[in-house]
């Protein structure tokens, strides 16, 4: 599989490859809809790795890139704020 595929939601069959889903998950984190954590993107981390160890699907980045307001880039600098959902069924309900 390549890094720029469309991902699927939770196995649902459900594809984004679009930015479609970006405003609508970072209006949801924003305004607390959806339950997220913060944390800061450290020296030498990806979006796919970071989503790789929350959900065990490193194509599921698409979901932290869109909460934190980043758009679709896997490489953002280091000290990027994110907020990770800490529930994807929440994710799932929005989307």
């Amino acid at each position: 599989m390549r890094r720029y595929n469309p991902a699927p939601l939770l196995g649902a069959g459900t594809f984004f490859g679009t930015y479609t889903p970006n405003k609508i998950l970072r209006d949801a984190a924003v305004s607390g809809i959806i339950s997220t954590r913060t944390d800061y993107l450290r020296e030498g981390e990806r979006l796919d790795i970071i989503a790789g160890a929350e959900y065990g699907d490193s194509r599921l980045w698409w979901i932290i890139a869109g909460c934190s307001g980043i758009g679709w880039n896997l490489q953002v600098p280091p000290g990027t704020k994110l907020l990770i959902p800490t529930n994807l069924m929440q994710v799932a309900s929005i989307v």
